[in-house]
């Protein structure tokens, strides 16, 4: 019990003293998730808005291998990226492997399925309000769904929360791709394993701290920007 109260207070030093290591890593996790983010969301969230207002023979197929995606191991995501990427690999001639890039890759493969399936089931039901209006105004496909997006905004943020708390939490397909090798790859999630398996039990736990402030500081900053909380007062 000692053990693990000295480890915590160390653990606290390190986060207040500004470790640069754990600076360091904090960035480099933040840079490779918010950049798979934003990718990600640009293929998944119009991808969302398409199921909801196009009818076509195999949409109901689509959604559901988009649905069944979303519990795709990560493990194995890396495993085919890593493939792809390796030297024998139809894309190792790009040198990607073992790079922030691998691991944007393969961060972005992991939480399209999971934006596009909650964008898509936020929007469908907006679809159904906004259906009939849209027709009368003869808008075309591509007017639908910037509208659906744009009213469906708020929504839409909470499927990015999601597909950030996906992505940060990350550990097998970064492992894989990444390396896990410091100053170049090594992120908070890949940093609290190998730390833990060294048994530095205060930089894990100080790791730890900081990717669940970084989970509650997303949380927050969402929250204030969808204004539910300004709403609810009136």
């Amino acid at each position: 019990m000692s053990d693990l109260l000295e480890g915590a207070l160390q653990a606290f030093w390190l986060v207040f003293g500004r470790d640069p290591v754990l600076i360091e890593i904090s960035l480099r996790s933040l840079r490779v998730t918010l950049t798979a983010l934003l990718v990600a969301c640009v293929i998944a969230l119009p991808l969302g808005a398409y199921l909801a207002v196009r009818r076509f023979r195999l949409r109901r197929y689509v959604i559901a291998v988009l649905n069944a995606l979303m519990g795709l191991p990560p493990v194995v995501v890396g495993l085919i990226v890593y493939v792809f990427l390796s030297r024998s690999g139809p894309l190792g001639v790009l040198g990607l492997l073992f790079t922030p890039t691998a691991m944007i890759i393969a961060q972005v493969i992991i939480i399209v399925p999971l934006i596009a399936s909650i964008a898509h089931q936020a929007l469908r039901e907006l679809w159904s309000d906004y259906h009939d209006l849209l027709i009368s105004m003869n808008a075309s496909q591509g007017q639908r769904i910037r509208a659906l997006l744009w009213d469906g905004r708020r929504a839409l943020l909470t499927a990015a929360l999601a597909g950030f708390g996906r992505g940060i939490g990350e550990v097998g397909a970064i492992m894989v791709v990444g390396g896990n090798i410091d100053h170049l790859t090594r992120v908070l999630t890949t940093a609290i394993a190998l730390e833990t398996g060294k048994g530095e039990f205060a930089l894990a736990l100080a790791l730890g701290f900081i990717l669940i402030a970084i989970a509650i500081g997303v949380n927050l900053a969402i929250h204030m920007l969808s204004g539910t909380e300004r709403e609810g007062r009136w």
